[in-house]
């Protein structure tokens, strides 16, 4: 290990529902959707219509802002709508899938042998460009820029998160593969980052061209935000990107098999989930099958994602581009007998309010409530308890309210996206929407810096 780092500041979050260690494969659902609102700062523009036949890895649309980024189709098959919302923002295209899929040829190499440019253009020619990340603002990074390394988060510590141990099973020569591809795009290093509370995965450990690090603690350690500011701290005037593991695969698949691979092993979790397990699926796949008469009765809520930074969708809805969790819990539409008055033997506070915390290892039913209205904000030490980085987050959220450039700058903006403060947003007793704050934020500065 090149680096073993410890951090003692965060929150594990007890959720009920973890996934057992065991593979479904229910076959593919009918319908896929693409959602450009799962790509921050872009402003797509369609390159197909209703009724037009499409192939997997067919572009959809692309983006205005950065035309070279186009954004390709999961599956083959037919349009069967565009859907949009207020002012005719695109929100999903809607493919129904053939039979059999039918793919897009790209072809094979070895990424080893291809320069930067024959790599970015072939990612960017099959879609897989806004697997990507950037950091600052989490955006998809232009193919012009270099960054001054790449992050892969081998682990994800968010509530009831996949183990990438049991996902990443017999993936090597791929990952490998995909490694190979992503290192051509920095002339810094490769740092692919494990936990130091679990075994690492001997796909990790048999990887070439990386430099491996080790991180301890509670959530957000498998944040890349908070791995990159331990390690290579971002800045104004300079980017960093990453990219999740099963992302990985899917460039790796690209170069060894010449065609664009959505597939992904996706967890479906939660206390209101029966048999809560991993499935195969796709990006963009509808959850509808994944979910059927596998869930409880009564009034829940269904998340494309963790239930502190995933989206919110319906029953019938799609899988995010970027995700590899489903969770399922109950509405909190209703109000508790003697409220913060409960002794509260079932609840889970993170300031162990309740006399639950006397009891160690316990995991619990958590709904959506909640536990109070907004309030007035106040300094009260809270959100510091759970960010493991050098920043002071309630100046940060007080200067963007009051769109401070100056002072969001020099209180680390840069450092920062929803993901990193989704625990001072579960924790905050004003209860402020933290993450759609700092979004603004970060979108401000975009809009000032472009």
């Amino acid at each position: 290990m090149a680096k073993v780092i410890k951090l003692k500041r965060g929150l594990d979050i007890p959720l009920k529902g973890e996934a057992a260690k065991e593979l479904v494969k229910p076959g593919l659902p009918a319908k896929f959707a693409l959602k450009p609102v799962d790509f921050k700062g872009i402003r797509p523009k369609m390159m197909v219509r209703a009724d037009d036949i499409v192939k997997a890895g067919t572009p959809l649309f692309f983006d205005k802002f950065n035309p070279d980024v186009v954004f390709t189709s999961p599956v083959s098959g037919r349009i069967v709508a565009v859907n949009r919302g207020e002012r005719r923002k695109l929100l999903e295209v809607v493919v129904k899938r053939d039979d059999k899929i039918i793919y897009e040829e790209f072809e094979k190499s070895d990424p080893g042998k291809l320069s930067r440019d024959e790599v970015a253009r072939r990612l960017l020619k099959a879609g897989l460009w806004p697997l990507i990340k950037q950091r600052p603002y989490g955006i998809i990074p232009k193919p012009a820029d270099k960054p001054r390394s790449i992050f892969i988060s081998g682990f994800d510590s968010a509530p009831l998160a996949p183990d990438y141990g049991f996902v990443l099973e017999e993936t090597a020569p791929v990952f490998q593969a995909g490694i190979d591809a992503i290192g051509k795009l920095t002339d810094g290093k490769i740092h692919l980052n494990v936990s130091a509370d679990k075994p690492v995965p001997e796909v990790y450990n048999s990887t070439r061209g990386v430099q491996l690090n080790s991180f301890s603690g509670p959530h957000p350690a498998g944040n890349p935000g908070i791995q990159i500011h331990h390690i290579d701290p971002i800045h104004k005037n300079g980017t960093v990107w990453h990219i999740n593991p099963q992302d990985v695969l899917i460039i790796g698949r690209l170069f060894l098999d010449g065609k664009v691979d959505f597939s992904r092993i996706v967890a479906v979790t939660g206390s209101e989930v029966i048999n809560p397990r991993y499935y195969s699926s796709m990006a963009g796949a509808s959850v509808a099958p994944l979910l059927k008469e596998n869930v409880k009765e009564g009034s829940l809520r269904y998340i494309s994602g963790n239930a502190l930074t995933g989206s919110r969708i319906p029953a019938d809805g799609f899988l995010g581009f970027f995700d590899s969790q489903i969770t399922v819990l109950p509405e909190g539409k209703h109000y508790r007998f003697l409220g913060w008055a409960d002794p509260g033997f079932d609840r889970f506070s993170a300031s162990r309010t309740f006399l639950s915390s006397l009891r160690k290892g316990n995991r619990y039913t958590m709904d959506t409530n909640y536990n109070g209205g907004p309030r007035a904000f106040v300094m009260t030490g809270q959100y510091e308890k759970v960010l493991p980085m050098d920043i002071i987050p309630i100046e940060l959220i007080k200067a963007i309210m009051v769109e401070d450039i100056d002072k969001m700058e020099n209180l680390g903006i840069y450092e920062v996206i929803e993901e990193d403060l989704a625990l001072c947003e579960y924790i905050c007793p004003s209860k402020m929407e933290i993450q759609s704050i700092l979004r603004n934020g970060l979108n401000l500065l975009i809009k000032e810096t472009s």
